[in-house]
């Protein structure tokens, strides 16, 4: 048998080899993404539920949220206004 022979083995069982381990992560990381999935699903649903028993609760939250992010962005572009000013 030829070295170039051998080494056309090698490289077919080495394939092999490569290709049975990616289709197994393949696999895993198929059954993850369908378990995250159903977590975020049932979280989801679990929020939906709260905001139906206490919409109340869900608009101030939401509210509160908003004048956070509202407040950090007003800062951010007066902080830019007063750099320039200098």
């Amino acid at each position: 048998m030829s070295i170039a022979t051998e080494g056309k083995k090698q490289i077919a069982k080495v394939q092999k080899t490569v290709m049975t381990e990616v289709d197994k992560q393949k696999a895993n990381a198929e059954k993850e993404i369908a378990k995250v999935r159903k977590q975020v699903e049932s979280t989801m649903k679990k929020a939906d539920d709260l905001i139906k028993k206490n919409p109340e609760k869900a608009v101030l939250i939401s509210a509160g949220i908003g004048a956070a992010l509202g407040a950090v962005a007003a800062v951010l572009m007066s902080g830019d206004n007063k750099k320039k000013k200098k």
